[in-house]
């Protein structure tokens, strides 16, 4: 399968998945309106106020996430006793399969952030808040809520926006009952000092946010400068916080993924189109959490967070993803995708780059294939199965005649590199004019390099540079019967 159709499955799987979110409760209000004049009183626009919108915020907006994946889930936080509280209750109500462990504190007014939005713009956003401790009633209630959340949830989410909910003694309680059931924890972390997060399955810094726990600057742009600093930043705070793994959303650069151990894995972004990046990180933390309650490695969830992550900023508002938008995406990409698999081989070096920054592994088999068959098909699969990203050498026009002989091929390149390139197995191919792909074996350096048995080691073409370098070389075994000159053979019978 390609990597988009494993994603698509982690999709199909997201359905009764149990998720706790536990933290900070807050109220998002938008004001829509239009701007056509500045003010007689001060140099600011006057916005004509067209409608009204209020929705869930901070933890709630991580449950409004889960909850259009169709994920099962349960909110745990605090609220004042005002009508923004019940204005937050009543959405709760409204979410499918969702349910409240909300405390009511009415020493605390609930959090609202009131956004002013006009042609698709934010113009601005007025905030009312409250980070005053909780009463002792309210700390007990809440961490009974908490116990009931945790012992009923597959993962945990701990969403921190240091509003008072998630002290340093919640936290530990938290976490620790969470683990000791083997349950994941994900931190969408605040502050400077991530050692409150110990024992956390994974926290979701976003780059400022990894520089203040750090205390290094990072760079702003992309490459493998700044891959490297992030990386270095992660996995620092990892081993003096004592947590698993760190993902670290960097807007236009995309996404890093550091675990303690093992390479790191970069995600370059996927919108084509930002409109508004309000609650972007929540629906990280929402397609992570599902994903790992739906069983998908980490670097697959990750990979499924940036999909939907690149889809709720093209939106205005604090928005949601649903499953049949996240699978019409990974269609699509993959369509995009497969149309993008010949490359020449400037390109191609620049994508294996890219690759190998994600720590994939990279294959290289190649041929002819003049005529599809169930010998190619079945060595390709078993190439693919033995890396992570296969490229197929495919021997130009010229090179198969010079091989094969006149009349061959019965195919164009052209026309055999987009039958290549429709198969799943395959993820590049790279045209070559030469009889034999030695230049582009020394050029890509693969780490595995894949023929048929009828081959042995010593007789595959670059096997001795391949294991030079450390790379391996793979037999893969033959469909017996198949061949393309036994195939026109048959036909011109």
């Amino acid at each position: 399968m390609s990597e988009r159709s494993d994603l698509a499955d982690i999709v199909a799987r997201l359905s009764g998945v149990r998720v706790a979110v536990i933290g900070d409760v807050m109220l998002d209000r938008y004001i829509y309106g239009a701007v056509e004049r500045v003010s007689p009183e001060a140099p600011i626009p006057v916005l004509r106020v067209e409608r009204e919108q209020a929705m869930l915020g901070g933890a709630g907006n991580v449950a409004r996430n889960l909850s259009a994946l169709g994920a099962a889930t349960t909110l745990v936080g605090v609220i004042g006793a005002d009508a923004d509280g019940a204005a937050v209750v009543s959405a709760i109500g409204e979410l499918p399969h969702a349910t409240s462990g909300l405390v009511v504190d009415p020493r605390r007014p609930t959090t609202l952030k009131t956004r002013f939005v006009a042609g698709g713009q934010q113009l601005l956003r007025a905030d009312r808040e409250t980070a005053l401790a909780l009463s002792a009633e309210s700390e007990a209630a809440l961490e009974a809520a908490v116990e009931r959340a945790v012992d009923w949830a597959g993962v945990v989410v701990l969403s921190d926006y240091a509003k008072g909910v998630l002290e340093d003694a919640m936290l530990r309680r938290a976490i620790e009952r969470a683990r000791d059931e083997g349950k994941p924890v994900i931190v969408d972390p605040r502050g400077s000092d991530y050692r409150r997060y110990r024992r956390a399955s994974l926290v979701t810094p976003n780059r400022h946010e990894l520089e203040l726990a750090s205390g290094a600057a990072l760079p702003r742009g992309a490459g493998e400068e700044a891959d490297g600093a992030v990386e270095q930043a992660a996995r620092r705070v990892l081993m003096q916080a004592g947590i698993d793994a760190m993902l670290v959303t960097r807007s236009e650069q995309g996404m890093t993924l550091v675990q303690q151990a093992g390479r790191p894995v970069h995600l370059a972004a996927e919108a084509r189109e930002v409109f508004d990046v309000s609650g972007a990180g929540d629906t990280v933390v929402a397609v992570l959490a599902a994903a790992l309650g739906a069983g998908a490695a980490l670097a697959d969830a990750a990979r499924l967070a940036n999909t939907v992550a690149g889809i709720v900023v093209g939106k205005v508002g604090t928005a949601v993803a649903y499953p049949d938008e996240v699978l019409h995406q990974l269609r699509a990409e993959e369509v995009m995708g497969g149309e993008a698999k010949v490359l020449g081989l400037e390109a191609a070096l620049d994508r294996v780059a890219g690759w190998r920054r994600k720590g994939l592994r990279v294959g290289f088999t190649n041929g002819c294939f003049d005529l599809l068959h169930p010998g190619h098909v079945s060595l390709l699969a078993q190439a693919r199965a033995g890396c992570d990203r296969l490229i197929v050498g495919l021997n130009s026009d010229s090179s198969v005649a010079r091989l094969k002989g006149p009349g061959r091929p019965v195919q164009g390149e052209a026309a055999r590199a987009l039958v290549l390139a429709s198969l799943q197995s395959v993820d590049m191919v790279v045209v070559f004019a030469d009889d034999t792909p030695i230049e582009l074996i020394r050029a890509i350096r693969p780490d595995v390099l894949i023929k048929g048995a009828d081959y042995t080691v010593a007789t595959v073409v670059g096997a001795d540079i391949v294991q030079a370098y450390g790379g391996k070389v793979m037999l893969a075994e033959i469909v017996p019967g198949h061949s393309t000159s036994a195939t026109i053979k048959r036909l011109s019978r």
